[in-house]
């Protein structure tokens, strides 16, 4: 699916999904673990961020959301009103270089191309400061698929496996990689990274 119908998908399902995730479970705890350590009164983006309520409600307030689809920013207004909100592509995040302390993108990533996970990792390197986090999720397998009947749509999903995943955040600058399982929105489990970008030299 091309960029533009992977938004029109995502405006199409927004509410459904925004119905059916559970906003507690331990892959929200992570956040805690993330928040505790950032410097006091931190800058954190959460990439992907949906109506709010998993990520970016568990964020310090003011925290930024970022996402593809109008839809679920507007839930997100509601969900999390203290927050700022911008409609972009992860591909090209319209912030400046090194202006962030943290990143989340949960379930996120793999709504792209395989072969543009690494510009998107680049983008987070890009924005983080050195030593800046990024929490994100961290895909089994390799694949890439439209799931037809996804939340009563269709969703495009693309990973080029665990090791190429983790290769690819090392390659954009990030270092000291920890991983975690937690469960996830739709009562799974999932696999998690924490990746701290290298310090300057």
């Amino acid at each position: 699916m091309d960029r533009n119908r992977v938004r029109q998908a995502w405006e199409s399902v927004s509410e459904t999904y925004a119905r059916t995730r559970d906003p507690t479970g331990s892959d929200a705890e992570l956040l805690s673990e993330l928040v505790a350590l950032l410097p006091e009164n931190p800058v954190v983006l959460d990439v992907g961020c949906g109506d709010g309520a998993r990520t970016l409600a568990n964020l310090p307030p003011g925290s930024l959301g970022l996402d593809f689809a109008r839809r679920g920013l507007e839930l997100a207004a509601q969900t999390v009103p203290d927050a700022e909100l911008v409609q972009a592509d992860m591909l090209s995040i319209p912030f400046r270089d090194d202006s962030v302390d943290a990143i989340t993108a949960y379930h996120a990533v793999f709504h792209v191309p395989r072969a543009s996970h690494p510009t998107v990792y680049r983008e987070f390197a890009r924005v983080l400061k050195p030593g800046g986090v990024v929490l994100t999720t961290l895909p089994g397998g390799r694949f890439e698929t439209v799931r037809r009947g996804w939340m009563g749509g269709r969703m495009f999903f693309s990973s080029p496996g665990r090791e190429q995943t983790l290769s690819q955040l090392r390659d954009a600058g990030f270092d000291h990689l920890e991983t975690r399982v937690a469960d996830d929105p739709l009562g799974t489990s999932s696999e998690f990274v924490f990746a701290r970008l290298a310090l300057d030299d």
